[in-house]
């Protein structure tokens, strides 16, 4: 999985959650056939020290994006001008599944969904990736239903 930046502080609550979500999504990514009792197991270890519900939150949002990942893909598809998910980065793609999981089927504040989207990005992207993601998100959001 991903290494910690020493330029950043280990994060928590929510925002934990879904670094932990984007790191799993990644590995789902690159390894189709992987095992889903070790991700889970990641999860745990992770999570641990964290609440109950906000494991059971990442487990949720997990499970949720996995179930979703066809139509997610669609919009990505649908929003990213002039690239396919196959010639985005993996760290992109991924934290682009989360945000538009969020922005289009949860009741998180599509600014929060973008600002945390592009953190997650700083932290684990290229130079041009907070960018990107933005951009892309930005687009879905503004063609969002009024209640976000």
């Amino acid at each position: 999985m991903f290494e910690q930046d020493e330029d950043h502080q280990p994060l928590t609550g929510r925002s934990l959650a879904r670094e932990v979500v984007v790191q799993v999504l990644f590995e789902d990514d690159l390894n189709p056939a992987g095992d889903l009792q070790l991700a889970d197991q990641f999860v745990a270890e992770r999570m641990q020290g964290a609440s109950a519900g906000l494991a059971e939150f990442t487990r949720e949002l997990l499970a949720n994006i996995r179930s979703s990942k066809e139509r997610v893909d669609a919009m990505l598809e649908q929003s990213a001008d002039n690239w396919s998910l196959s010639r985005m980065a993996p760290t992109d793609r991924n934290i682009l599944r989360l945000g538009v999981y969020e922005l289009t089927q949860t009741d998180t504040p599509g600014q929060v969904v973008i600002h945390e989207a592009v953190e997650l990005a700083k932290r684990f992207g290229t130079e041009d990736s907070p960018r990107f993601v933005n951009g892309v998100l930005d687009r879905i959001f503004d063609n969002a239903p009024e209640e976000n």
